[in-house]
């Protein structure tokens, strides 16, 4: 935290160098919040590069007293979701590089793994967007209900409520198809 507001502040400065940290620190974990919002690794990519060229043309929209991390997710979110409106009739879900945990890694398991992962991903984007953003920034993003919620400028409840139904109607869709 202290890290990424000296970050933040030694950018706003004019240090190229601290633009390059930032984006090594978090390129990563805004790729998979992307890909897993949009189903589309490339269109992720495209979006997180254009969260960073957005930031080096415009050092000012970074304010050091707010977290750098959350920013970085509403700016990846926001950018998500406008591109979502520009291809309604394309699919959403989660892509198929995310894991599930305790899993072997032989050619059966891989198989499985993979098939696992299309049956959540169909899923998924069955769900709301609301819903669904919460429960990736939740479960992928590892964001605190009340981040959340400042994120999208709603309620702690609303957020929560939120991925409640999210979870539910998951459950429901997948109706044991996935093992734990």
């Amino acid at each position: 935290m202290l890290e990424d507001k000296l970050l933040a502040w030694r950018f706003k400065k004019g240090s190229r160098t601290a633009l390059r940290r930032i984006y090594e620190k978090y390129y990563d974990y805004l790729l998979t919040v992307a890909t897993a919002l949009l189903h589309d690794v490339n269109a992720a990519e495209d979006v997180v590069h254009d969260i960073f060229l957005k930031l080096s043309e415009s050092p000012h929209l970074l304010n050091p007293r707010r977290s750098l991390k959350w920013y970085l997710v509403a700016c990846v979110s926001n950018r998500a979701r406008d591109r979502l409106r520009g291809r309604r009739h394309r699919t959403v879900g989660l892509d198929e590089s995310l894991s599930l945990p305790g899993k072997a890694c032989g050619p059966a398991s891989v198989a499985i793994r993979n098939e696992e992962m299309q049956i959540i991903s169909d899923a998924l984007q069955q769900l709301p967007y609301e819903q669904r953003e919460v429960v990736v920034l939740r479960t992928r993003g590892r964001m605190t209900f009340k981040a959340i919620a400042e994120l999208r400028q709603v309620s702690v409840k609303t957020v929560q409520s939120r991925y409640r139904y999210g979870l539910d109607k998951l459950g429901a869709l997948l109706n044991g198809q996935v093992k734990p």
